[in-house]
Parts: structure tokens; sequence; C-alpha cells
């Protein structure tokens, strides 16, 4: 504690005071994630913070060593539950380099297509619940409600909700429905024209600027130091998309569109989230338009009943919804792999917290932590 003494008025006593110990959490114990904040508070200020993590910790780097090829890929896409299919990438990516194995041309695109299908569903999921969070109600009723159309296209191709479990190694589970494309053509053009409705809810809105101008500014610096990556460092100005810059599945075919902003603020890091939505729908209109193209064909490679990888080791990274995800795969040539270290991208965001919550008030921290746009398992794996 840090002691100090403060006036209280004119011919009154001087007061001793003292720094507060505040804890943020962990909250429910029947919430999706929990996560702890240790504050000291001078006053109503904070003067340091520290994110504490680990209470929903469950391993998984530790489950990979003992599941095959095909079973990590069921638990990889439920570290960051809002980004099934982009987790499951890293996965299939990692394997294949180390096979030397080529998925087929339809199975490329695909990929390409649901990945930034996945990509508008957590986008929709913080445009709704970050307004919410500040106060404003109906912003999340308009997002749930595209998710909704997003969700039903992703649902009736995979069977799956969340957790899709549509990438193998070598391709995709099974060929795309018949009429599917058009459904989806059908659900991107309908967002896409109910999007600025959520845009003109709440981006312009006295009370949400007056929340999130100047409050909660991320320095470039700070980016560097602590590797905070996706929508929240290209809020504070960070040209860097592995989309563009070390493009990967069908991404050197699409003329993909970096958003950047320079404020490095919460208004900014939401305005950067609303723009990426926009590109992600133009994106996947692209890629409908080359699969309705391309000639039927295979959408996977036939692979032995037991499936071991060569003896070696590589790194698979992934632009995910929340920033950068990485894979590092080691393989003693056995159907499980020896080592599969996760680099996701909520670990490094949150911990930045620490230096952009001191100085700022209290109430100014939820505005802040909702703006990080973080996924607890992300965190915690």
């Amino acid at each position: 504690m840090t002691e100090r003494v403060v006036g209280i008025g004119a011919g009154a006593k001087e007061l001793a005071t003292e720094d507060m110990i505040l804890n943020i959490g962990p909250q429910h114990p029947s919430t999706h994630g929990v996560l702890r904040l240790r504050l000291t508070l001078d006053g109503e200020r904070i003067a340091t913070a520290e994110p504490i993590i680990g209470y929903m910790h469950r391993g998984a780097e530790k489950l990979f060593e003992v599941r095959d090829f095909r079973q990590i890929i069921m638990l990889a896409n439920r570290h960051d539950w809002l980004s099934g299919f982009a987790n499951e990438l890293g996965v299939v990516i990692a394997a294949e380099r180390l096979l030397g194995m080529e998925p087929p041309v339809r199975a490329v695109w695909a990929r390409t297509l649901l990945a930034e299908l996945n990509r508008v569903l957590s986008h929709l999921m913080f445009l709704g619940s970050y307004p919410l969070e500040l106060g404003a109600i109906t912003p999340v009723f308009y997002a749930f409600n595209e998710r909704e159309r997003i969700q039903a296209v992703m649902e009736e191709i995979s069977g799956g909700r969340m957790h899709y479990m549509f990438n193998r190694v070598g391709g995709l589970k099974e060929e795309l429905p018949y009429g599917w494309l058009d459904r989806v053509s059908e659900a991107v053009a309908e967002t896409r024209r109910r999007v600025p409705d959520i845009e003109d809810l709440i981006l312009h809105n006295e009370i949400f600027l007056a929340r999130t101008k100047g409050v909660g500014v991320l320095r470039h610096e700070q980016i560097m130091q602590y590797g905070v990556s996706g929508p929240i460092a290209r809020a504070s100005g960070v040209d860097f998309d592995l989309r563009r810059d070390q493009p990967y599945l069908a991404y050197p075919e699409l003329p993909v569109k970096v958003v950047t902003r320079e404020a490095g603020d919460c208004h900014a890091r939401f305005e950067v989230l609303l723009e990426q939505l926009k590109v992600s729908l133009d994106l996947a209109d692209a890629c409908v338009e080359r699969l309705r193209s391309l000639p039927p064909g295979p959408v996977n490679q036939r692979l032995p009943k037991v499936l071991k990888v060569p003896e070696g080791h590589t790194y698979a990274w992934t632009e995910n919804p929340l920033g950068i995800n990485g894979y590092y795969l080691v393989s003693k040539g056995d159907k499980t792999p020896w080592r599969l270290k996760l680099r996701s991208a909520s670990y490094n965001n949150i911990q930045v917290l620490r230096e952009m919550l001191p100085g700022h008030l209290v109430a100014d921290m939820v505005a802040i932590l909702g703006s990080m746009f973080f996924v607890v398992g992300d965190i915690d794996k």
C-alpha cells in the first residue's frame, strides 16, 4: 500500500489516505470464461493493473499430444469458440506441409470462403456485444439477426453451429451441398444491406463517442513489445495482415484490403472491426464466384486409415478473426504429434492491459476491456 496525505479543506486537518486494491472478477462460475483484473486504485483512477488468467485452463497442448491428427481438429476449434473453422485451418495446414500434400483447388477456395464467413460471424458478435457493455441494448439484436443468417449456411454445410469440424487433412469433409453457393450469396447480400443499420445506430452516437474517443489508446511501441495482432493492432496503425503479406489458401488471388486507423483508441478498434466485416463480405462474394467457375472435382485427398506425419517440424500461422494464430508442429513420424505449440491471438492481446489501463478511471475500464475483443478460452487454452 502507498500512503499519502491529502488536504480536505481550508483550516481542516490533513487526512492520510492509501491506495485500494480492487479485484475485478473472476465472475460467475457458469459464464463462458473468467478473467481477473487486480487493480490498484488512487481514488477512482487506476494506478496499476495486473491481468490474472488461467481459471479455465484446459491443457489443450498436452491433449494434442495424445490424439491423432483427425482428433486434434476437434480440440483445436474450441479454444476460440467464435472462430471454430479458422482454428481448424492452422492444424491441417501444418500437417499438410509436413506431408508435402496439396489439397484440391476446390477445397482451397471453399476453405477460404468458409474462413471469411467465420470471420463475419466473429466480428458480428463483438459489434453487437461491445455496445451492450456500454449500455446500448439495441445493437446486439441487429448483430445477432445477421449472425443467424450467416450461421444458417454454415450449419447447413457442416452440421455444427459453432464447432464445424469440416476441415480434414488434405481438404474438406465433403462436397458443397447442391444450391449452397446460391444461399451463401443471398445471405451475404442481405447482411451487407443490413450492416449500415448497425453503423448508423451506434458509430456516431454521442454517448458512444464520449465513452470511446480518446479512451484506451494503444501505442505502436506497445503493440511491438507485447505481440498484439489483428484488428486491435491495425487500429493503432499497424498495417499488417497475413492474408495480404504472407498469403495462404486462395488469398494470393484475392484483393485483400487491410483496414487501419491511427487513433488506437476504443472507437478506432470498433471502426476497424466494422470495416473488416465489409471486406470479409466482399471476399466471400469473390470466393463464391470463383467456386461457380471451377469444374467439378474432388475436395479432399485419399488418406490411409492410420495417418502418420513424417518426422520434422513446421510452423503455420493464420490471420484469425481476433489476430494471428500460430501452430508449431513437431512430429516424430507417429500418428500423434510429438509437440503442437499453439500461439493464440487473445493471449498476447490481453497482456497489454497492464500498460493500457493505468491512468484511466474505473468507469473507462469496461470500455477498454470490451474493445480488446478477446475470448477467454483463447487466453487460457
